[in-house]
């Protein structure tokens, strides 16, 4: 971790606030810590590395929402900072958007929705940051970044490797980071298999 911004949101966020209270006492740890419903808010550490590696670290907005997990976020640091996230999972997303809303979040727009297909009518995207695994990087996500645009994504079944893709004029070029484990994306992905 090298981007002095991403430190900076990773030290300022209140991700006590996103997790129940009866693990609290964990919430600053650098492990998952479960949220409810059978799902988790990503390792702050694996949190700042997707941020830095999607090269908007620049925007807090985005490493608010992501460290939120109440969400999948797709990132687009535009003018107005908006930060659009999807949860497939509807209190789960509730939950999120009243945290946001009570924290002052005015610029992470959240929805219901299957993480695999994106949100194709905020894109395109300057960056995306997936919080779950699909067993292939999705091609919908991919078509929805800015030229230049990288999105940030746990891939894999069982095997999972973090990868960074980066949308040229022409293709796009993959790179694999690091191996990692994250929960199984759900929804349209399930029948891909």
């Amino acid at each position: 971790m090298k981007n002095a911004a991403v430190l900076s949101a990773m030290r300022e966020f209140p991700r006590h606030e996103f997790i129940s209270e009866n693990v609290r006492p964990f919430a600053y740890d650098d492990r998952p810590v479960p949220v409810g419903l059978g799902q988790t808010i990503s390792q702050p550490y694996i949190v700042a590395l997707m941020t830095e590696l999607a090269a908007v670290g620049v925007a807090a907005a985005c490493l608010r929402s992501a460290l939120a997990r109440a969400t999948r976020p797709q990132c687009s640091p535009s003018l107005a900072q908006n930060v659009y996230s999807i949860e497939i999972l509807a209190p789960l997303r509730d939950r999120a958007g009243e945290i946001l809303a009570r924290l002052g979040y005015a610029q992470v727009k959240t929805r219901v929705g299957d993480g695999y297909l994106g949100w194709p009518e905020a894109a395109p995207f300057d960056g995306i940051i997936v919080t779950a695994a699909p067993p292939r990087v999705p091609k919908r996500l991919k078509q929805q970044l800015k030229v230049g645009g990288s999105p940030v994504f746990p891939v894999g079944r069982f095997d999972q490797e973090l990868e960074v893709i980066t949308r040229a004029a022409v293709g796009f070029s993959e790179k694999s980071v690091i191996p990692v484990c994250f929960m199984p994306m759900t929804g349209k992905t399930d029948q891909s298999r």
